[in-house]
């Protein structure tokens, strides 16, 4: 009796997956990822240049950090929604355009306030470049590999980071600071032109253009008259109160505008979501807040912990930066593979909790830069290279046709925990050392990060709601299928 053996077709290897356009489309995001990392931490490593000029105290010179994230929310979800209804290349090409300009009027500033209002476009164009160019590369790449696209995508901000370490060291000795500014507009060329020719997302042309669609996640704002009248007044109120949080001189109505800007904000997570999915949202918010609050600390006030607290000279910081920026990227490419095997919520909450071990050892160093060097590169990579996943992990909440302007607005509403952070660690600074506050910022939202997205809460509170919402909107249908009938089952 003679029997056949029908063999499986053996799995390509993942980078075979991925054609060339996919990944041309990859790279052109990726250095928008780059110029975004290259433009935003300048201001970090310019902070006491900058004090020393215009004669800055140690929380208003943090308040120039959190400057670019006050815009965040209000340029991540108006670029996300341009991304959704006219596509993400239109959207990518904006918000590069923006925060370069920013970051290009910030070497023309003659005071505090004229530095501090060029980081609110910066903050905006960093917002949209963000949900732009991860809903585009998660779109185009196959749904086996998408939390290595994520990964990979996300190191190329810690690699602009490393790129203007290394352009401070040259620069800034010689030329000055405002230096580092004009410099951040060349690249814009490099970017444009490898975007010129990109092909749409295909996910977004099949669920959106293909069929004619012109969604407009903002519609639920603007339903009737009086909502809309309601919902323009509650974005002046919130940006307002985010301005004033953030700059000197308001120090008794912080509570007030705090918690104005916060039921604003709120009111609008609501209206977005909607009935079935306005926990979701909110709760999202909450959970990258908090992701936001552990992890700039150490981004935004290293440098000055560095040269204040430790007498590190420019050339030791540039060493110890190149330390924290190559983690980074390490950490952001190990998190794609890891998010890939075992899933993107469970990889990101074991890392997390892994790097707890780094946090206190990595502050208690003090006259020994290798061992520093070391310590930092394994927290960095363990902590904010984690931070690779957010995309993936965020994306895969959303449907496609609302995605962009649903990753825009929450990851940039949690990136207020940016704001927060530099300026809650230069407050905690003085009744301690600045290591040790930085220290305490790190470790506890790091835990409570850990509880959220390990109990996966956001998905939890959106099955109140909506019994029957899609687990995973970017997994592949059969994976999909499996995590339908988990769900189901439990």
């Amino acid at each position: 009796m003679e029997c056949t053996v029908q063999k499986s077709t053996p799995l390509l290897p993942w980078y075979r997956e991925v054609s060339r356009k996919q990944w041309k489309s990859f790279f052109a995001a990726w250095i928008g990822y780059l110029l975004d990392g290259f433009d935003f931490v300048l201001i970090t490593l310019v902070l006491t240049e900058i004090s020393d000029e215009f004669g800055l105290n140690t929380v208003q010179a943090a308040s120039l950090i959190s400057g670019a994230f006050i815009t965040r929310w209000l340029g991540g979800a108006v670029l996300g929604a341009i991304g959704d209804r006219y596509g993400r290349k239109l959207s990518m090409v904006l918000s590069i355009l923006l925060y370069s300009l920013g970051t290009f009027a910030c070497g023309f500033a003659w005071n505090f306030h004229s530095l501090f209002a060029a980081r609110l476009a910066i903050g905006m164009g960093m917002a949209g470049e963000y949900s732009a160019s991860a809903t585009y590369v998660m779109e185009s790449w196959p749904p086996r590999v998408r939390s290595r696209a994520s990964g990979f995508l996300i190191s190329g901000f810690s690699v602009g980071s490393v790129l203007a370490a290394q352009v401070y060291n040259w620069v800034v000795p010689s030329l000055g600071w405002r230096w580092m500014f004009y410099l951040g507009l060349v690249p814009i060329a490099v970017a444009l032109w490898m975007r010129r020719a990109l092909p749409e997302a295909e996910e977004w042309t099949e669920s959106v253009a293909d069929k004619g669609a012109k969604p407009n996640p903002f519609r639920p704002l603007f339903v009737t008259r009086g909502r809309a009248v309601v919902n323009t007044v509650l974005v002046v109120a919130a940006t307002l109160s985010l301005f004033l949080i953030f700059t000197p001189g308001s120090d008794g109505l912080v509570p007030v505008l705090s918690v104005v800007a916060g039921l604003a904000l709120a009111a609008f997570a609501v209206q977005l979501g909607g009935k079935r999915s306005w926990l979701l949202y909110v709760s999202m918010i909450v959970t990258l807040f908090f992701a936001f609050l552990y992890s700039w600390p150490i981004q935004a006030l290293l440098p000055t912990y560095l040269k204040t607290e430790l007498g590190y000279s420019t050339d030791q910081v540039t060493d110890v930066l190149y330390f924290a920026g190559f983690g980074t990227m390490i950490g952001c490419w190990a998190a794609g593979f890891l998010g890939d095997w075992i899933g993107a919520r469970k990889a990101y909450a074991l890392t997390l909790l892994a790097s707890l071990a780094f946090v206190y050892p990595v502050f208690a160093v003090k006259d020994n830069l290798l061992l520093l060097g070391c310590l930092l590169f394994l927290l960095q990579a363990t902590s904010f290279g984690i931070s690779g996943l957010l995309p993936r992990y965020i994306g895969g909440h959303f449907p496609t046709a609302s995605r962009g302007a649903a990753l825009g607005f929450t990851y940039n509403v949690g990136a207020l925990g940016g704001a927060v952070a530099p300026v809650l660690g230069a407050h905690l600074a003085s009744g301690m050392d600045l290591g040790q506050a930085l220290a305490v910022l790190t470790f506890a939202g790091t835990v409570i990060v850990v509880l959220l997205v390990g109990f996966d809460v956001p998905a939890r509170l959106n099955r109140l709601t909506d019994p029957g919402a899609e687990r995973d909107h970017l997994a592949a249908p059969a994976e999909a299928a499996t995590t339908r009938r988990k769900a189901e089952v439990g």
